[in-house]
């Protein structure tokens, strides 16, 4: 077997293991984030039940720390509390990002691990089977339930060779994004492979592991072997390492080769992660800002490597420049040493440990500026700036483009820096979290206090047995969940209050989507939305479903879907359908009369659709009979309460 099938095989409840097959997983730890908690801890309290029952539950405040208003604070408020009273662990805010923390606290070889935020297969960089979903799933599988998914395929990405010059972790899942593209892991595990594994330390395999989900991928999971020891031991919890490799005659679905000694510098260009081109090409390109740090290369690692390039130099007087460290371990190792005083006399900008810029919470580009970054997603407008052109490097490229206000290329960079090893001193911040308290009762004492924009979760109907209405939004490929539900300091403090909220919906797509969607919702008639390729791409937000259903989406029909929100359209009652034919994607048209008898999807996977002047459309669904119940029930909660 391989690493992904042993872990499957300890956790499975039910199903087989057969790819494309639904299985059901005993859940060992949870994380949710507060752009994404709050409303997470709503839908589990609606369950009932009196304390967590995973092994660990973590509650991170990471996204949304600006407090600006009553808003934010209220909600972490609520977290802190809610947290205390059902037995989870909580990070306030400042403490760091919650993948970089959850790498060096938390996540164990050989766990399963699920979390309310897209880049939670992170955890895979240290043997940890982590996969993002969306908050009520997080919700349920807290409450004890079991994580049910199609059984994935299990593809080898087989590192050959050690990386060269300049060349750093990031280029690698760069590269496997040029070659395989944004849907490339749709329904698949990466699992990494051969020689090459053995060079790269946790850190360097959890940057790939993060970006794993810009492939669509389910997880993405390297072995724990002495590397991961290595680093289990800095921080302090050897004692938690065990070992994990695939058996010697082990099988997979397909197989990826690279050869890390051929890799040069990358960068994804504007606007997706897969529009990748080796940084030389780019060279002469003007750089107004750079922004380091984010979950994916936020490490100490990553940001003394960037030291040791700036060490007596200077950013360029044009090119604005920024960092945020994962965490507050990674901060204190770099002042300590001294390389933080060097970054800031460099001319660095020193943010606070949290996701920032990369959510467009706070330093947005200038309009129309080109922006480097070492996050993992460069949307359209995800920056805060609309016309903004964000490119995707690693630390050493995006050190490079500060100190030289531009692109250059990779040849004129000199000698390259040396991986840098931990300081022998680590500094443990674990008394930063707020641990709950062991005896129940005592927990049970503690009031969760609600702010006035934490509003009550909404009960959904069940499933009609006509759905006539009209399509109230037509859209194409590539629709992000940044599209549907925008991020930004503004919006995502609405995040637990979906009447409000929801007013923003494709508010930067179609400013008139919401009166109309409104409008036949208020007539008693269902909203229809039309879209294209990897409908829901992108970050897990569960508001990019739950906020549309409020406004009484009833249906999605797209050419394809992406796989966490097409999880959240069945979780909150909205039926995601897939064209027969791409041609009547072109015949269907904003302001279509649609009728549509959904009953007949739980024995058919073929589905006619009654369209005003057009007769009948076509469409498919790979809906399980578990999912459809989902679906017909009104929703995922609806369906655990009734049961």
């Amino acid at each position: 077997m391989n690493i992904a099938e042993k872990i499957i095989k300890a956790h499975l409840v039910s199903g087989e293991m057969e790819a494309g097959s639904e299985i059901g997983l005993r859940v060992d730890q949870t994380l949710t984030q507060d752009a994404t908690g709050t409303m997470a801890w709503l839908q589990f309290e609606a369950l009932g039940r009196d304390s967590v029952q995973t092994e660990l539950s973590v509650s991170y405040v990471d996204h949304n720390t600006l407090q600006m208003g009553f808003r934010n604070p209220d909600d972490h408020q609520f977290l802190r509390m809610v947290a205390g009273r059902y037995g989870a662990v909580f990070s306030p805010a400042g403490t760091g990002i919650c993948h970089q923390l959850h790498l060096e606290n938390f996540a164990k070889p050989g766990k399963i691990l699920i979390g309310s935020d897209s880049h939670t297969p992170t955890a895979g960089g240290i043997g940890c089977l982590s996969m993002g979903a969306g908050g009520l799933s997080v919700a349920l599988a807290m409450a004890g339930e079991t994580y049910n998914i199609p059984m994935p395929q299990i593809v080898e990405v087989r590192l050959s060779g050690a990386l060269q010059g300049f060349a750093q972790a990031k280029d690698i899942i760069l590269e496997l994004l040029r070659r395989l593209g944004t849907q490339g892991g749709v329904g698949k595990i990466f699992e990494y492979t051969g020689e090459g594994v053995a060079s790269l330390s946790v850190p360097e395999r959890a940057t790939i592991t993060n970006m794993g989900a810009e492939l669509g991928a389910t997880a993405s999971i390297f072995p724990s072997d002495n590397r991961t020891k290595e680093f289990l031991s800095k921080m302090g919890r050897e004692e938690d390492w065990v070992f994990l490799a695939p058996d010697t005659n082990a099988s997979y679905d397909d197989c990826v080769e690279i050869n890390l000694t051929d890799l040069v510098p990358l960068a994804a260009r504007p606007h997706m992660p897969d529009n990748v081109v080796p940084v030389s090409e780019l060279a002469g390109l003007k750089v107004d800002q750079v922004a380091m740090g984010s979950c994916t290369n936020s490490s100490y690692a990553d940001l003394k490597q960037v030291a040791d390039i700036m060490k007596g130099k200077f950013v360029s007087a044009h090119t604005d420049t920024c960092m945020a460290c994962g965490s507050k371990q990674v901060l204190t190792m770099l002042m300590e040493n001294g390389d933080m005083a060097g970054l800031l006399d460099s001319g660095v900008r020193l943010l606070e440990c949290a996701c920032g810029p990369c959510i467009g919470m706070g330093s947005s580009p200038k309009s129309t500026g080109v922006s480097v970054r070492t996050f993992n997603r460069n949307f359209e407008g995800r920056s805060g700036t609309k016309d903004a052109q964000v490119y995707l490097v690693s630390p050493v490229t995006a050190a490079y483009c500060a100190i030289n206000g531009e692109f250059t290329d990779p040849k004129t960079w000199g000698t390259a820096p040396e991986k840098p090893e931990f300081p022998e001193h680590i500094p443990s911040i674990r008394h930063h979290f707020r641990y709950p308290l062991e005896d129940e009762a005592e927990r049970r004492k503690i009031e969760v206090v609600r702010g006035p924009n934490i509003v009550a979760l909404e009960s959904f109907e069940p499933l009609r047995e006509e759905l006539a209405g009209e399509v109230v939004l037509k859209v194409g490929d590539g629709i992000t969940t940044d599209h549907i539900m925008p991020a930004g300091a503004e919006i995502t403090a609405l995040r637990s209050n979906i009447p409000a909220i929801s007013e923003y919906v494709f508010s930067r797509v179609d400013e008139g989507f919401g009166q109309r969607a409104k409008s036949v919702r208020d007539s008693g008639k269902c909203g229809f939305l039309v879209a294209g390729k990897n409908y829901g791409q992108g970050s897990s937000r569960e508001h990019a479903a739950l906020a549309p259903r409020h406004l009484g989406i009833r249906a999605v029909m797209a050419l394809s879907f992406a796989r966490i929100h097409r999880a959240n359209l069945i979780n909150f009652g909205i039926l995601p359908l897939i064209f027969e034919d791409e041609k009547d994607y072109e015949r269907l048209t904003l302001g279509a009369k649609i009728l549509a008898k959904p009953m007949v999807l739980e024995n058919n996977n073929r589905f006619a659709v009654e369209v005003e002047g057009l007769g009948k459309i076509y469409f498919k669904h790979d809906l399980s009979k578990q999912e459809f119940q989902l679906v017909r029930a009104g929703g995922l909660l609806n369906f655990v309460k009734n049961r």
